[in-house]
């Protein structure tokens, strides 16, 4: 099975805003200091399994 991947233009392409919750409240990362910013950055994520009853 072959996959293609089709691409955007540069000028039809925006940006996606990320927010997260940061002390009890949701904000977005661009409006984080650059310290922040590198925080976020470098956080794991992680994906919690179902449990299976």
């Amino acid at each position: 099975m072959q996959t293609t991947v089709e691409q955007l233009p540069q000028q039809q392409r925006q940006r996606c805003e990320v927010w997260t919750r940061v002390m009890g409240y949701h904000r977005p990362v661009s409006a984080f200091n650059p310290g922040k910013q590198s925080e976020h950055h470098d956080r794991l994520h992680f994906r919690e399994s179902a449990v299976r009853s």
